[in-house]
């Protein structure tokens, strides 16, 4: 069994974030010592892991609940589950798509600014040195 603090240290998430899981209901099978401290053991910890990577995707605490509640069920819930990752899974390929647009727009920006730089030319980039308004 693990502390508060020491599956902190195996997870790498805070012991404030793993106590909000916790009393979110996030965490089923959470033990307690005769102090009321919370216990972890090793599925604890898987369910942590898992936790962790859906939320490290986008995935609501809400939506988290709904599949863990789901989970606890058991096998008759397989489909609903499988909705909610297909859902997520589109969601992550949206936000991939929007960032890889982010880092073309920036790649841009820094072959703009190398070039400036190693040519000595004025910087057009500058928002506040264009003239006028842009076309309507």
């Amino acid at each position: 069994m693990y502390t508060v603090k020491e599956i902190a240290a195996k997870t790498g998430l805070s012991e404030h974030t793993i106590r909000y899981y916790t009393d979110r209901g996030l965490l089923p099978g959470v033990k307690r010592d005769k102090n009321n401290n919370r216990l972890f053991d090793e599925e604890t910890l898987n369910w942590l892991t898992g936790i962790r990577c859906m939320k490290e995707s986008g995935m609501s605490l809400d939506a988290i609940k709904e599949y863990v509640d789901l989970c606890l069920e058991g096998d008759s819930t397989i489909e609903s589950r499988y909705q909610i990752i297909l859902r997520q899974r589109e969601f992550a390929r949206i936000q991939l798509e929007e960032a890889k647009t982010r880092l073309s727009y920036l790649d841009k920006k820094v072959e703009n600014y190398r070039r400036t730089i190693e040519q000595n030319m004025p910087d057009v980039m500058n928002p506040a040195k264009w003239p006028g308004k842009l076309a309507q």
